[in-house]
Protein backbone atom coordinates (compact mmCIF):
# COMPACT_ATOMS: atom_id res chain seq x y z
CA UNK A 1 0.00 0.00 0.00
CA UNK A 2 1.48 3.49 -0.95
CA UNK A 3 1.51 6.34 1.34
CA UNK A 4 2.72 9.88 2.18
CA UNK A 5 4.54 10.57 4.96
CA UNK A 6 3.45 14.09 7.22
CA UNK A 7 6.38 12.80 9.52
CA UNK A 8 10.06 11.65 9.60
CA UNK A 9 10.21 8.29 10.36
CA UNK A 10 13.77 6.57 10.69
CA UNK A 11 12.63 3.31 9.81
CA UNK A 12 10.83 4.97 6.44
CA UNK A 13 11.59 8.19 5.26
CA UNK A 14 11.22 11.81 5.62
CA UNK A 15 8.06 13.80 5.69
CA UNK A 16 6.46 14.21 2.04
CA UNK A 17 7.69 10.84 1.04
CA UNK A 18 6.01 8.18 -0.79
CA UNK A 19 6.65 5.27 0.53
CA UNK A 20 5.12 1.17 0.14
CA UNK A 21 4.27 -0.50 3.58
CA UNK A 22 1.92 -3.68 3.99
CA UNK A 23 -1.64 -2.62 4.09
CA UNK A 24 -1.90 -3.63 8.22
CA UNK A 25 0.75 -1.49 9.15
CA UNK A 26 -0.46 1.23 7.57
CA UNK A 27 -4.28 0.89 8.42
CA UNK A 28 -3.68 -0.28 11.99
CA UNK A 29 -0.59 2.12 12.84
CA UNK A 30 0.37 5.19 10.70
CA UNK A 31 -2.64 6.48 9.69
CA UNK A 32 -4.41 6.23 12.57
CA UNK A 33 -1.29 8.26 14.55
CA UNK A 34 -1.97 10.87 11.65
CA UNK A 35 1.56 9.73 10.53
CA UNK A 36 0.83 8.93 7.02
CA UNK A 37 -2.49 9.81 4.85
CA UNK A 38 -3.03 6.89 2.18
CA UNK A 39 -1.98 8.45 -1.77
CA UNK A 40 -4.90 9.53 -4.13
CA UNK A 41 -6.01 12.22 -5.73
CA UNK A 42 -6.46 14.82 -3.01
CA UNK A 43 -3.21 13.92 -1.63
CA UNK A 44 -0.99 14.17 -4.00
CA UNK A 45 -2.26 17.65 -4.98
CA UNK A 46 -2.10 18.51 -0.86
CA UNK A 47 1.45 17.32 -1.16
CA UNK A 48 2.17 19.29 -4.03
CA UNK A 49 0.72 22.42 -2.82
CA UNK A 50 3.08 21.69 0.33
CA UNK A 51 6.23 20.44 -1.02
CA UNK A 52 7.89 23.88 -0.32
CA UNK A 53 7.00 24.25 3.02
CA UNK A 54 8.18 20.68 3.96
CA UNK A 55 11.53 21.44 2.01
CA UNK A 56 11.72 24.28 4.65
CA UNK A 57 11.21 22.44 7.61
CA UNK A 58 13.40 19.85 6.52
CA UNK A 59 16.30 22.03 5.86
CA UNK A 60 15.62 23.75 9.39
CA UNK A 61 15.63 20.70 10.85
CA UNK A 62 18.89 19.47 9.48
CA UNK A 63 20.27 22.48 10.41
CA UNK A 64 19.64 22.60 14.03
CA UNK A 65 20.99 18.69 14.11
CA UNK A 66 24.03 20.45 12.69
CA UNK A 67 24.64 22.38 14.89
CA UNK A 68 23.56 20.04 17.82
CA UNK A 69 26.07 17.30 16.26
CA UNK A 70 28.57 19.93 17.00
CA UNK A 71 27.94 20.90 20.57
CA UNK A 72 27.96 17.32 21.76
CA UNK A 73 30.78 16.05 19.16
CA UNK A 74 33.97 15.37 21.87
CA UNK A 75 32.29 16.06 24.47
CA UNK A 76 33.39 14.30 27.99
CA UNK A 77 30.55 13.34 30.21
CA UNK A 78 32.42 12.50 33.38
CA UNK A 79 29.48 10.28 35.62
CA UNK A 80 30.72 9.03 39.39
CA UNK A 81 29.57 6.08 40.84
CA UNK A 82 29.58 4.01 43.80
CA UNK A 83 32.17 0.90 43.46
CA UNK A 84 32.33 -2.93 44.85
CA UNK A 85 35.50 -4.64 45.00
CA UNK A 86 37.35 -4.81 41.39
CA UNK A 87 36.07 -1.48 40.55
CA UNK A 88 32.73 -3.25 39.22
CA UNK A 89 29.72 -0.72 39.62
CA UNK A 90 27.01 -1.11 41.83
CA UNK A 91 24.33 -1.22 39.28
CA UNK A 92 25.02 0.47 35.89
CA UNK A 93 24.95 3.73 34.14
CA UNK A 94 21.71 4.37 32.28
CA UNK A 95 20.72 6.78 29.74
CA UNK A 96 19.19 8.60 31.74
CA UNK A 97 22.14 9.60 33.95
CA UNK A 98 23.72 10.37 30.71
CA UNK A 99 21.09 12.65 29.78
CA UNK A 100 21.46 14.09 33.51
CA UNK A 101 24.59 15.17 32.84
CA UNK A 102 24.27 16.67 29.53
CA UNK A 103 21.56 19.10 30.88
CA UNK A 104 23.98 19.93 34.14
CA UNK A 105 26.49 20.95 30.94
CA UNK A 106 23.99 22.95 29.49
CA UNK A 107 22.68 20.92 26.65
CA UNK A 108 19.44 18.87 26.42
CA UNK A 109 19.28 15.64 25.18
CA UNK A 110 16.05 13.03 25.28
CA UNK A 111 16.91 9.95 26.87
CA UNK A 112 15.59 8.50 24.02
CA UNK A 113 18.38 9.38 21.69
CA UNK A 114 21.48 8.85 23.40
CA UNK A 115 22.12 4.67 21.93
CA UNK A 116 24.06 2.63 24.54
CA UNK A 117 24.66 -0.77 23.04
CA UNK A 118 25.25 -2.23 26.16
CA UNK A 119 24.86 -0.98 29.89
CA UNK A 120 27.97 0.50 31.08
CA UNK A 121 29.02 -1.74 34.11
CA UNK A 122 32.42 -0.54 34.84
CA UNK A 123 34.87 2.28 35.59
CA UNK A 124 36.73 3.50 32.66
CA UNK A 125 35.90 5.58 28.79
CA UNK A 126 32.96 4.44 26.80
CA UNK A 127 32.00 5.93 23.44
CA UNK A 128 28.55 6.68 23.05
CA UNK A 129 26.14 7.43 20.61
CA UNK A 130 23.27 10.45 20.19
CA UNK A 131 20.76 10.45 17.51
CA UNK A 132 20.66 14.37 16.88
CA UNK A 133 18.56 14.44 13.76
CA UNK A 134 17.08 12.47 11.03
CA UNK A 135 20.21 9.97 10.11
CA UNK A 136 22.57 12.40 12.34
CA UNK A 137 24.68 10.79 15.23
CA UNK A 138 26.97 12.28 17.42
CA UNK A 139 29.65 10.70 19.24
CA UNK A 140 30.07 11.54 22.97
CA UNK A 141 32.56 9.81 25.49
CA UNK A 142 31.11 8.71 28.93
CA UNK A 143 33.89 8.48 31.93
CA UNK A 144 32.55 7.04 35.04
CA UNK A 145 34.49 7.47 37.90
CA UNK A 146 34.30 6.33 41.27
CA UNK A 147 33.01 8.06 43.90
CA UNK A 148 34.47 8.71 47.11
CA UNK A 149 31.98 8.52 49.94
CA UNK A 150 32.18 11.52 52.82
CA UNK A 151 35.68 13.08 50.80
CA UNK A 152 37.32 9.51 51.49
CA UNK A 153 37.73 6.48 49.58
CA UNK A 154 35.36 3.63 50.86
CA UNK A 155 37.80 1.34 52.96
CA UNK A 156 37.28 -2.09 53.46
CA UNK A 157 36.33 -3.93 56.10
CA UNK A 158 39.74 -5.27 56.63
CA UNK A 159 40.73 -1.82 57.04
CA UNK A 160 37.66 -0.93 59.26
CA UNK A 161 39.05 -3.72 61.90
CA UNK A 162 42.52 -2.83 62.08
CA UNK A 163 41.87 0.68 63.04
CA UNK A 164 39.73 -0.52 65.79
CA UNK A 165 42.08 -2.60 67.19
CA UNK A 166 45.05 -0.02 66.91
CA UNK A 167 42.76 2.16 68.71
CA UNK A 168 42.04 -0.55 71.58
CA UNK A 169 45.49 -1.19 71.66
CA UNK A 170 46.46 2.37 72.52
CA UNK A 171 43.46 2.42 75.38
CA UNK A 172 45.25 0.01 77.47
Amino acid sequence: MEIILKKTIDTLGREGDIVNVKPGYARNYLIPKQMAVPVNKATLARLKREQQAIADRLAQEKKEAETMAAKLEGKVVDIARRVGEENRLFGSVTTSDIAGRLEEMGITVDRRAIVLTDPIKSIGESRVSVKVGYQMTAEITVQVVPENVGDQPVQNDEAVQEDQGDQQEEEQ
